[in-house]
């Protein structure tokens, strides 16, 4: 597990091969990752957007950018959490992912980026 805090904001992701979705010899190799939103601030916050930067080993690089998360856009109170599982497919079975939220303060309408921290999608059998 992979962990960042921004301005309060601690987000903290898991990763996990799908060999039962994956197929190597076709190049597709599928991940899915956990993550998890802790609102350790003081102020009730709201994800509006994401912003992804995929990196497969050899492959283009992608980017994803959209509103909320898997359809939501979560509204956090101080103290609370929000988890999430999402997943991504590689070419290489190699890769990493980043990226960052934008965060509305609820209170006032402040928005701010809050760091996802990069984390690595290995597939097992390319370990060996």
């Amino acid at each position: 597990m992979v962990t960042e805090i921004t301005q309060g904001i601690k987000v903290s992701v898991e990763t996990e091969y799908q060999p039962a979705y994956s197929s190597p010899s076709q190049y597709h190799y599928v991940f899915t990752y956990r993550i998890s939103i802790e609102n350790h601030s003081e102020y009730t916050i709201q994800l509006l957007r994401r912003h992804w930067h995929i990196f497969d080993a050899g492959f283009t690089q992608r980017e994803v950018e959209g509103e909320g998360v898997v359809g939501q856009q979560p509204v956090l109170e101080p103290g609370q959490a929000h988890q999430y599982v999402s997943g991504c497919n590689l070419k290489s079975g190699i890769g990493k992912m980043v990226g960052t939220y934008l965060m509305e303060r609820v209170v006032d309408g402040t928005t701010m980026q809050v760091n996802i921290p990069e984390f690595t999608m290995v597939a097992p059998l390319r370990l060996n």
